[in-house]
């Protein structure tokens, strides 16, 4: 399997020329990014991928707010250096991309959701291209 790498070195391995499905793709990214620190926060899904990993994933989607999106991608985040918290929002797909953004500790969380809003505009636009 060949490696894809984000800036970052987060990489998903595909087994050859067939598209992963989206369970596996889940599973993948959750191993990846919790390896790494990282905590899935929520989730913007289709219904059509809601229903595909609710079969293996209900537990975890039950417990992270999941909404209903014409893209499928994953809120991560962890702490960050200087009392910041660094969000990423990662594409359910094979193609690598994610926006990354980080936030002060005194961010209001008003402030948090709206920077939240326009990275997930962002991802829609690229998806949309």
């Amino acid at each position: 399997p060949r490696p894809y790498n984000l800036g970052h070195g987060f990489g998903i391995k595909s087994g050859g020329f067939c598209e992963m499905k989206k369970p596996d793709l889940f599973n993948e990214l959750l191993t990846i990014y919790e390896r790494h620190g990282w905590q899935l926060k929520a989730a913007l899904l289709t219904p059509e991928t809601v229903v595909e990993l609710n079969t293996t994933y209900r537990d975890q989607l039950e417990s992270i707010s999941v909404n209903d999106s014409p893209v499928d991608a994953l809120w991560f985040a962890r702490p960050s250096h200087q009392q910041r918290e660094a969000w990423e929002l990662r594409l359910l797909s094979e193609t690598q991309y994610a926006l990354f953004e980080t936030f002060e500790a005194d961010e209001t969380e008003e402030q948090r959701q709206e920077m939240r809003q326009e990275m997930e505009a962002r991802m829609r636009d690229y998806v949309q291209k």
